[in-house]
């Protein structure tokens, strides 16, 4: 047992899982063995969430009766969405209103109370969450703004379907398959804070439901989840005011703030979701003739690249930094993109909760003490 302190865990091995694999000097990332690049550009989210959770591809079998299981597991219970209006009405922010459905959707599944051993169990409840997800998303957002429940249709892709319901009408095929690839880039990241608190959870047999909730709480958190908000943010900014791109960078840096959308755990250099991204948006742009956002972001990066140097300092752009212009042209509110991160982790989450359960050892910590050394008692009558 060592006694040297490693806060926040860092660099800590506490498990091992066959999910993804990130290379932080080369700017690599793997599910499961197979490029993120390839994924993103040859399958489908679906697959992706059917390959993290079952140790490969699915052949066309497989994934047709995956896709049946998983659309019609989409629609929930009315009183769910009764629930969602008095969220709503509250004005609870979209991640914690999704949270709080987590909660919601296990009141509804005959399924919980079950063996925690059981994993077949354990999946049933994994499908119908990532399934719901959508629903529960797309509702709470129109009910906000006064609008009845879309129910779902069992006809498209969960990423076409999610912006279905959004806007009522079948989105645009680029947009949703610009989304569909976003979800997949998402889908996992290691061990990151709210995929290990899934797993904490999990570790204790606690359910699916359990372990779901309080990932979601942690990605809540400003320092793990809205990062691509805060991009957006700042070109909303930056489109506003009279300074151009550069300049409001400059301003930046000079007060000694971070560039939102820079920087990354674990990456030392560009991380692979971004470039990708970055393509994903200028299909987007070029489509709806509006390059504005892309050219500002371009502006950015080629001058912390090129001017300020930050690359050679280890310190390259992440996955939010184009993700955010890419939501937002898709129509989703700014305060939706956490929880379409969630959306997305979900798969992650469960998966790796469905690993660490099949060979399950309770996550125990522990911490050092700081505190005073053996006082004497002082009874209450004389202190």
């Amino acid at each position: 047992m060592t006694n040297e302190l490693k806060k926040g865990l860092d660099g800590v091995l506490v498990a091992e899982s066959a999910l993804s694999d990130i290379d932080g000097d080369r700017g690599e990332l793997f599910y499961r063995g197979y490029p993120i690049d390839v994924l993103a550009s040859e399958t489908t989210y679906e697959e992706v969430l059917y390959l993290l959770w079952n140790e490969d591809l699915p052949t066309e079998a497989e994934l047709e009766a995956f896709q049946s299981e998983m659309r019609e597991a989409r629609a929930v219970q009315p009183g769910i969405y009764d629930q969602l209006e008095l969220l709503a009405d509250s004005g609870e922010r979209p991640i914690s209103a999704l949270r709080s459905s987590v909660s919601m959707l296990s009141a509804e599944d005959p399924g919980t109370g079950s063996d925690p051993t059981d994993l077949e169990a354990a999946r049933h409840m994994g499908r119908r969450i990532s399934a719901k997800f959508p629903t529960v998303l797309a509702a709470f957002d129109r009910l906000r703004r006064g609008k009845s429940p879309v129910e779902p249709r069992t006809d498209l892709s969960l990423a076409a379907n999610f912006l279905y319901m959004l806007t009522g009408s079948e989105p645009d095929p680029l947009h949703a398959e610009v989304f569909d690839k976003a979800l997949t880039l998402h889908a996992d990241h290691g061990l990151n804070a709210s995929t290990f608190t899934a797993m904490v959870v999990g570790s204790t047999l606690a359910d699916v439901y359990n372990s779901v909730t309080a990932a979601v709480a942690a990605l809540s958190g400003p320092l793990h989840g809205g990062a691509n908000q805060k991009v957006m943010s700042a070109l909303l900014e930056i489109d506003e005011g009279p300074l151009p791109a550069t300049e409001w960078t400059e301003d930046l840096l000079e007060g000694d703030e971070r560039v939102p959308g820079w920087g990354h755990r674990v990456y030392n250099v560009l991380d692979p979701r971004a470039e990708i991204l970055k393509s994903e948006l200028r299909r987007i742009s070029n489509q709806t003739e509006d390059c504005h956002w892309l050219e500002y972001l371009g502006d950015i990066e080629t001058h912390l690249t090129e001017d300020v140097g930050l690359p050679e300092r280890g310190v390259a752009p992440n996955v939010d930094f184009y993700s955010g212009a890419i939501y937002y042209q898709l129509g989703i509110p700014l305060d939706m993109f956490t929880a379409i991160f969630a959306m997305s982790r979900s798969t992650g989450w469960i998966g790796h909760v469905l690993e660490y359960q099949a060979d399950n050892k309770l996550i125990r910590p522990r911490g050092r003490y700081v505190g005073p050394t053996e006082r004497e008692f002082v009874p209450l009558e004389e202190r």
